[in-house]
């Protein structure tokens, strides 16, 4: 219980709730004993006229119509009161898998990149949903048992046992070994439960991987593979499946074993203890009901022990994730970025994943209205250094500051507010294409999206789908090209109206008429803005203020697109090679 200890936070939210839902149990508890009780004076009853001539046939009549009038007002209440616990108890459970969803998911917001690398999407998934629902289970279904069986149990055995002491022992006795069997019943059906959820959890992984990478299944004529792939993992889950069948399949005979045995002592010693004289009729009748009412609390026992450990064991892989602490901290300093001016003060920085040192000793100064073109090969450290203005990784090294102020001291939704970033494989949200470059300004005005696809040259393209702007993206933007998923991200950090513009390699897969159209709106609007662009095409740094050539972390050439083109080194070499590619 030590995990769950993390949630008593919100029991204490919901005390008032659970409180009623404890009273309204108790109340809904003792209505439900008046049938039984009831039923075995009517049967005592029957039994008194039968043998006593002096009780007349009205009286007799009258007693039993009252008797049922009670039994039925009082299943009517217990059954009401028992909807009312439902409601409260399992209503408090949602409230609390609402809250909690929000934690975890609030708490993955604040985790940095890294994070993300070193888990995958499916196990993140698996948190929010499989282990809260869970968790939610303990809140629920195991607390409302829980209380319904100490309830019942604390009422019938105290009656029980001031009527019939020796029958309550006997009436009691095979009800422990119920209570151990289904716990041990229950275990084995938690193991096999997680086995198949971890099957679920690969079949899914696999079929989602399957419908995103379609295309190039299709392309390579690779479907029988895959539906081999396939068909072995359904095998083994439907293994699994059948596993987990066979073992509940021994829960209700074994039920419905030890409450016949139950009901077959209370006939036989009850039945001696009728026959001796000790015991009435309708007390029989009674402890037969009594069995019947208890089996079921005795038999959740064991149900709800499995609950609690699987809630427990969610749980700590819940707690395991919110333990871990950002590395990006938000800093004191409550302001946006003013001007724009960015400056690299020898920096470094090095991937602890792979170890690869992506800068090394950098360091340059922009101004705003400035830009600044970023060049090298693939792999050579370029991206890394835009993913450090935006803090997506914090330096090992150095520092970087804007507008003088070193940016570990800004907090980062006044840094990210002013920043527009193109990352290299832009993400496209499953909307409309009007709500994807919304995303850059939440109330932006439609003219406003417009003017930003026309400077993205995408506009055209937009105009010429059959539901223009409304035009709904399959996942990840597939039902678009590379080019335009590129010019969507584009207008939507445009929309923005950022100080700063990031530009990651983002017009690598647009053709050069468009690249050329796009740089030059990209000029007009961004004066008065500090702009860096990645790129692994001259064509698109050639015009920037200062450019920075980089190769495995490190600077080796700087200044203008004339002046490297003059110094006749990596960068003039790079030159002559796009431009005869060019005009093959």
């Amino acid at each position: 219980m030590k995990e769950l200890k993390y949630l008593n936070k919100y029991l204490f939210k919901y005390r008032v709730s659970l409180f009623l839902g404890v009273l309204i149990t108790i109340i809904a508890r003792i209505f439900s004993l008046f049938a039984p009780r009831l039923i075995g004076n009517s049967l005592t009853a029957v039994e008194r006229f039968i043998l006593d001539e002096a009780l007349s046939l009205d009286e007799i009549k009258e007693e039993l119509f009252w008797n049922i009038v009670i039994i039925v007002s009082a299943a009517l209440i217990s059954g009401f009161l028992t909807f009312l616990m439902r409601q409260t108890i399992i209503n408090v459970s949602r409230y609390i898998e609402f809250d909690l969803k929000n934690e975890i998911f609030e708490h993955y917001q604040k985790l940095c990149l890294s994070f993300y690398k070193n888990n995958r999407t499916g196990d993140l998934m698996n948190r929010i949903s499989e282990d809260v629902g869970k968790v939610r289970m303990y809140f629920g279904p195991a607390i409302m048992y829980s209380i319904n069986t100490i309830a019942l149990f604390v009422i019938v055995i105290s009656y029980m046992v001031s009527i019939a002491p020796l029958l309550t022992v006997y009436t009691l006795l095979p009800l422990p070994i119920l209570s151990l069997a289904i716990y041990k019943l229950s275990k084995a059906i938690n193991t096999r439960s997680t086995a198949v959820q971890e099957t679920l959890s690969d079949l899914s992984t696999f079929t989602q991987e399957s419908f995103s990478g379609i295309a190039v299944i299709k392309s390579y004529g690779i479907q029988s593979k895959i539906n081999e792939d396939f068909a072995q993992l359904t095998t083994l889950s439907k293994e699994k499946n059948v596993d987990l069948a066979k073992i509940q399949a021994w829960f209700f005979p074994l039920m419905i074993l030890l409450i016949g045995f139950s009901n077959l002592l209370v006939i036989f010693v009850g039945g001696n203890q009728y026959i001796e004289g000790t015991l009435e009729i309708g007390v029989l009748a009674e402890f037969i009901i009594y069995v019947n009412m208890l089996t079921w609390p005795v038999a959740t026992v064991g149900w709800v022990t499995s609950i609690v450990q699987q809630a427990e064991a969610s749980q700590k892989r819940i707690n395991d994730f919110l333990k871990e602490e950002p590395k990006i901290t938000s800093g004191s300093l409550d302001k946006t970025i003013e001007k724009g001016t960015i400056e690299f003060k020898k920096v470094s920085f090095t991937y602890k994943e792979t170890q690869i040192q992506a800068a090394k000793n950098i360091s340059f100064k922009l101004n705003p209205g400035e830009t600044l073109g970023i060049i090298g090969k693939t792999g050579s450290g370029k991206s890394t250094l835009l993913d450090l203005i935006c803090r997506l990784y914090d330096v090992d090294e150095g520092g970087i500051l804007i507008d003088g102020i070193p940016i570990q001291d800004y907090n980062l939704s006044g840094i990210r507010s002013e920043i527009g970033y193109v990352p290299q494989n832009p993400f496209l949200f499953s909307e409309s294409i009007e709500r994807n470059i919304r995303f850059g300004k939440q109330d932006a005005h439609f003219d406003e999206i417009k003017a930003a696809a026309q400077s993205a040259a995408v506009a055209e393209n937009i105009e010429q789908f059959k539901e223009g702007y409304k035009t709904l993206l399959g996942e990840r933007g597939v039902t678009l090209s590379g080019g335009q998923i590129q010019r969507i991200s584009i207008a939507r950090a445009l929309i923005k109206n950022p100080k700063v513009l990031l530009f990651d390699d983002c017009l690598s897969a647009v053709d050069a008429d468009t690249e050329e159209e796009i740089l030059k709106n990209l000029k007009e609007r961004s004066k008065e803005k500090t702009t860096l662009i990645v790129s692994h095409r001259i064509s698109s740094v050639k015009d920037a203020n200062s450019i920075l050539v980089i190769d495995q972390g490190a600077i080796i050439e700087q200044g203008t697109h004339a002046e490297l083109i003059h110094k006749g080194g990596f960068y003039r070499e790079l030159f002559q090679k796009q431009n005869t590619e060019r005009h093959q």
